[in-house]
């Protein structure tokens, strides 16, 4: 079976990522999200010397909906896979899913509306054509959609 999207993050559960519960903290989860989100962003053109001395550009979440499917504990591996769901004028919608490497099961799934963000005007800006077009060859097709 393919997995939808591309591998944005992959590292395993550290102990100090865990709560007294014994699992991994939801702090974590997210985490490992925005990590991929900088991975992500880099792959379609937004590169950290873009963000930083370039064009002043990243996405910035502004909508969060997140599904707990199963515990992540110290010492598991996990990798999150990320997509495109869909594409605005000066935003876009990704979906993130979270796996543990060993038995391959789903996690953690969340979609973050994230705005185009000017880091100068600190405020939303249009997606420029070259970052676009990277989107949409990370669109994630209807057949996987939850």
């Amino acid at each position: 079976m393919t997995l939808p999207g591309i591998e944005t993050f992959r590292r395993a559960v550290d102990p100090s990522d865990c709560d007294f519960l014994g699992h991994m903290n939801v702090s974590r989860y997210l985490m490992a999200c925005s990590d991929g989100m900088f991975s992500l962003q880099s792959d379609v053109g937004l590169t950290r010397a873009d963000m930083e001395s370039g064009r002043r550009l990243s996405f910035a979440v502004v909508h969060i909906e997140s599904d707990f499917r199963s515990e992540c504990r110290a010492g598991d591996v996990i990798f999150l896979r990320s997509s495109v769901l869909a594409i605005g004028t000066k935003s876009a919608t990704f979906r993130h899913r979270l796996y543990r490497a060993g038995d391959g099961v789903l996690a953690f799934e969340t979609l973050f509306r994230s705005a185009c963000f000017d880091l100068v005007a600190r405020r939303a800006a249009p997606i420029p054509e070259d970052v676009r077009r990277g989107l949409e060859a990370l669109m994630e097709e209807e057949t996987h959609a939850a």
